[in-house]
């Protein structure tokens, strides 16, 4: 059974229909936004032979998709395509400074979770957000995906510049920028895509694609935002924290 699917984006809702190609871009179907940087037609969700299908008909974007629990990742890069087998997806990807996020929802997946609960607390899935990260790792995430973790919902939002984001910690842009390389480092090493690029592109493609992927990993939630606003954690008058890496 196909069952029915809909997409949500920033409290809009739209039902997609089995016989239709639905598409969300800058002129699609789901009109995300003026945002130049955006493909006209970026994402299309499609049904074939009873399968939900979501495809990146894009030319340079990418995006994560992940499941609503965050166990489970995928990065849909251009000309890729995958099957929507959860009840709630999230989809979650940057153009330019500006990160979106839209919610496909199904009311018959064809994936259920099977949870197995041992004596260990082993719940029987793996999880894709258990990387070890300092406080001041941590902190330096948190400044990036701030507005991110605000906004209610799906929707879209401005990432601050690593300049900004250093200023809202107190740090200076080098030590930020010290903070910004070990991360990407530790992720790239575990197979985490994006987190290197070309030479002019790197700064600003592996601030954007790091956030994408702590809210798709929950390496950050917003249950820590009150960390960015403990003085304790961020006053740092002699420099360099010893947990600097």
């Amino acid at each position: 059974m196909t069952g029915e699917l809909t997409v949500e984006f920033a409290g809009e809702v739209f039902a997609v229909s089995p016989d239709d190609v639905f598409t969300v871009g800058r002129e699609g179907d789901l009109s995300i936004d003026d945002n130049l940087f955006l493909h006209r037609n970026f994402l299309t969700i499609e049904n074939i032979e009873g399968l939900w299908l979501l495809s990146n008909v894009g030319s340079r974007l990418s995006a994560t998709v992940t499941d609503s629990g965050g166990r489970v990742q995928a990065w849909l890069a251009p000309g890729a395509r995958l099957p929507l087998v959860f009840a709630s997806t999230s989809v979650i990807f940057s153009a330019g400074p500006t990160t979106y996020e839209l919610t496909v929802t199904s009311t018959a997946p064809t994936f259920h979770e099977n949870l197995r609960i041992d004596e260990t607390g082993d719940d029987g899935l793996s999880t894709i957000g258990d990387v070890p990260l300092t406080l001041s790792q941590k902190l330096m995430i948190l400044a990036l995906a701030e507005p991110v973790l605000r906004r209610e919902g799906s929707g879209m939002s401005e990432l601050p510049t690593s300049g900004q984001a250093a200023e809202r910690l107190g740090w200076t842009l080098t030590r930020f920028n010290r903070k910004l390389d070990n991360v990407c480092d530790k992720l790239d090493r575990i197979g985490v895509p994006g987190m290197r690029g070309g030479v002019r592109s790197y700064a600003t493609n592996r601030r954007v694609r790091l956030v994408e992927h702590a809210i798709a990993a929950r390496l950050v939630t917003r249950d820590d935002l009150p960390l960015l606003d403990d003085v304790t954690l961020l006053a740092d008058p002699r420099g360099p924290s010893p947990d600097d890496e």
